[in-house]
């Protein structure tokens, strides 16, 4: 299996460290445009293959893609201290106008995992240039809210005092600040989070449930202003992303990926629990949402609506 990754910065790099600690392909191609960079990047990962799995990871361009059967799309420029996600927009989509259509044309039956800032926008339009060049949107994601559903089942294994991985809870809506915490579908093993806490005898009143929720919708903030960036949560989730890919798991994650309507906004991009498998992103699982809950996912539609609308006129 063959995987490429354009943009061997902090998120492109470290993803591809998590590839092959995991052991998820056999070859990994790293594409910059700062050629030296990635060239170093790829010899670094390369150098800790004897302490995982046997692959080859090495340096190339657009046209080593070809043969790709997933692209991680890392390229752009970087978050600042105190930017939010969408103010970036019109700085990177400049850049996936020029570099989308390469990876298209080198590797035209591929999936592309969007990892750019703000990805919700950003994997709206490799969308919109996937179809206008040919090939079908559906393989066409971004990482969406997977880590930020990711924070939100630690955060509450934390407080649970249970193993996150039998902790079901879903952050939909926006990869940013309007993002939707769904508290009212949270299982842990099978159970209704409310059935389990009075079984358990576990409190989690509504100030623990706000203490939550600051540190999974801040949680981006907080690691910028500390070190100046996000990578290995964001480079693990794109992993686990092309690990379900490359073996069709056929695993429901909170991808973003384009919908025609959610809670009444038209042609948007946001992230919802989806099926994900070896052709791309399949349709949306229907979820049953607090009213207050489908408002807020209605809200932030709106807020990437209006940036997708804004990216149009310029």
């Amino acid at each position: 299996m063959k995987i490429g990754v354009v943009g061997a910065g902090l998120v492109g790099a470290t993803a591809a460290y998590a590839l092959v600690m995991q052991g998820i392909g056999r070859e990994i191609i790293l594409v910059d445009k700062n050629e030296k960079r990635a060239e170093a990047e790829a010899d670094d990962i390369f150098h800790a293959v004897p302490f995982a799995e046997p692959m080859h990871v090495h340096e190339g361009t657009y046209k080593d893609l070809a043969g790709c059967q997933v692209v991680i799309m890392a390229a752009g420029v970087n978050q600042k201290p105190g930017e939010t996600r969408l103010e970036l927009l019109s700085r990177n989509a400049g850049v996936f106008r020029e570099v989308i259509p390469l990876i298209i044309e080198n590797a035209p039956n591929c999936v592309i995992v969007v990892a750019t800032n703000p990805v919700d926008v950003m994997t709206h339009l490799t969308a919109q240039i996937a179809v206008e060049m040919g090939m079908p949107k559906h393989r066409v994601l971004g990482s969406g809210t997977t880590l930020d559903t990711a924070r939100f089942r630690v955060l509450l294994s934390q407080r649970l005092g249970v193993d996150s991985y039998h902790i079901h809870a879903y952050v939909l809506g926006e990869h940013g600040d309007s993002e939707v915490l769904t508290w009212s579908i949270v299982g842990v093993g099978g159970i209704p989070l409310d059935a389990f806490l009075k079984r358990s005898g576990v409190a989690l009143n509504e100030e623990g449930r706000q203490q939550i929720d600051h540190g999974v919708r801040h949680a981006a903030y907080h690691i910028i202003e500390g070190k100046g960036a996000t990578y290995y949560g964001i480079g693990s989730a794109l992993a686990r992303i092309v690990d379900v890919i490359t073996h069709d798991q056929r695993s429901i994650m909170t991808v973003c990926a384009p919908v025609d309507e959610v809670v009444g906004v038209q042609d948007v991009t946001i992230s919802m629990p989806r099926m994900v498998q070896g052709s791309g992103v399949g349709d949306v699982l229907p979820v049953t949402l607090s009213e207050e809950e489908t408002r807020k996912l209605g809200v932030s539609a709106g807020i990437v609506k209006s940036a997708i609308d804004s990216l149009k006129q310029k």
